[in-house]
C-alpha cells in the first residue's frame, strides 16, 4: 500500500541564463512584456543546468521527502532522457515500477530561457512521451493507495475519467492541479471535478472554472462551493499575494514567506500543491480517516507546508530545488511564523 501515487508529465529540463536575452516591454504579450532575443546573432549561455521536471515527478519528489510511500505514474522516452528521470526518482525513494518507458516518442523536453535577473523566465515545451500515459495499473494487485494527486493529463478527459472512478471505487483520496488542455475543455472538465477531494488552481483559472470575475475573490469561492458540493478543499493561489482555501466550512487567507532571493519560479505551483496535500495528509494521521474530520488547524498546517515550500524551491534553479523533508519544515524556525486569518464562509 502506497500513501500516494503522483499522476501526470515527466520532462528533462535545460535552464540557460544569459545576459544577451533581454525583457521588452510588449503590448502583444499575454504578460505584458516579452523575452527578446537578436535574430541572426549568436548568444552566449552563462549559466547551463540540466535537471529533471514534469508535475509527476515534481510533486513525488515532495511526498517522499515528507516521509511518504510514493510512487509515479508518468510515461518517458526509451532514450538517455528519459533513464535521467527514471534514475533521479529512484534516487529520491520513489517507486518506479508504473513509468512507462514509450519507443516511439522521445522524453518530454523543457527549455527555459532566462535573463540575467530576476526568477522570471520563458519556457518552450515539447510535450514528447508525457502525453503517451496510459491507465493500465490498477489491474495490477501492487497498485494500491490512499491517494492519487493528479497533475496535468494532457486533455485526457476520458484518462481522467477512468483514474476518478478507479478512486471511487477503492475510496482512493484525490488531489488535482488541473492542466490547461483541461482547463480549456471548461463544460466538460465541471463533472469531473466533482468527484475530487483537494481542487488546486491559481486565480486565473479558479476565475475561468467558476465564471466569476477575476477580482471577486469570495464570489468566486462562493460559486465554486456550489459547483463542488460535499466536502472538498477548494485551494486558490495568487502569486505574491499568496493563498485563499475553503473547506465548505471555513474561509482561510495566508500570504507568503520572504524568499531569501529569487532566482528561478521554475516548478513553485507543484511545490506549493504537494506541500499542501502532504500537509492534509499529516493532519489525516492524526484525525483519522475522512477529510471531513480535519480541524482548522490541520488545514493551516497545510497552508504553512505548501507555502514554506514553494518559497524555499524558488531560492534555486530547478522544479526539484529546496524541496522540504519533513525534518527541515518542522525544525526550521524559518517556517513556523505565517499569518493566516480564519473566517466563516
Amino acid at each position: 500500500m502506497f500513501d500516494i501515487i503522483t499522476i501526470g508529465s515527466a520532462t528533462r529540463d535545460a535552464f540557460m541564463r544569459s545576459k544577451d536575452f533581454r525583457v521588452v516591454s510588449d503590448a502583444a504579450a499575454a504578460t505584458g512584456r516579452s523575452l527578446a532575443l537578436s535574430l541572426g546573432a549568436k548568444l552566449e549561455i552563462h549559466d547551463l543546468v540540466f535537471t529533471t521536471g514534469g508535475g509527476a515527478t515534481n510533486t513525488a519528489v515532495t511526498f517522499s521527502r515528507q516521509g511518504f510511500k510514493t510512487a509515479t505514474v508518468c510515461a518517458v522516452g526509451d532514450d538517455v532522457a528519459g533513464l535521467a528521470v527514471i534514475e533521479e526518482l529512484k534516487r529520491e525513494g520513489i517507486e518506479t515500477r508504473f513509468v512507462r518507458r514509450v519507443p516511439r516518442h522521445p522524453t518530454g523536453y523543457s527549455v527555459l530561457l532566462h535573463p540575467a535577473e530576476g526568477g522570471e523566465r520563458t519556457v518552450l515545451v515539447y510535450r514528447g512521451a508525457s502525453e503517451a500515459i496510459v491507465w493500465a495499473h490498477e489491474a495490477r494487485p501492487e497498485f494500491r493507495t490512499r491517494w492519487f494527486y493528479i497533475s496535468s493529463v494532457a486533455g485526457n478527459l476520458p484518462l481522467l475519467g477512468r483514474i476518478l472512478a478507479f478512486a471511487q471505487r477503492e475510496k482512493v483520496f484525490v488531489a488535482y492541479n488541473p492542466g490547461g488542455k483541461e482547463l480549456a475543455q471548461r463544460d466538460r472538465l465541471i463533472p469531473f471535478l466533482r468527484k475530487v477531494h483537494v481542487l488546486i488552481v491559481n486565480r486565473e483559472e479558479a476565475a475561468l472554472i467558476t465564471r466569476a470575475p477575476f477580482e471577486r475573490e469570495r464570489e468566486i469561492f462562493r460559486k465554486w462551493d456550489e459547483l463542488t458540493p460535499g466536502f472538498n478543499i477548494n485551494v486558490m493561489t495568487d502569486g505574491q499575494n499568496g493563498v485563499m482555501v475553503s473547506d465548505g466550512r471555513m474561509f482561510y487567507r495566508a500570504g507568503v514567506y520572504r524568499e531569501k532571493t529569487i532566482v528561478d519560479r521554475t516548478g513553485a505551483g507543484d511545490a506549493f500543491g504537494s506541500g499542501f496535500v502532504a500537509g492534509l495528509m499529516r493532519g489525516l494521521e492524526k484525525s483519522g480517516t475522512e477529510i471531513a474530520g480535519l480541524a482548522p488547524d490541520a488545514i493551516e498546517r497545510a497552508i504553512r507546508l505548501g507555502t514554506a515550500n514553494a518559497t524555499a524551491k524558488v531560492e534555486g534553479v530547478g522544479a526539484k530545488y529546496g524541496l522540504l523533508s519533513r525534518a527541515q519544515f518542522e525544525r526550521g524556525p524559518r517556517w513556523r511564523g505565517l499569518h493566516i486569518e480564519r473566517t466563516a464562509l
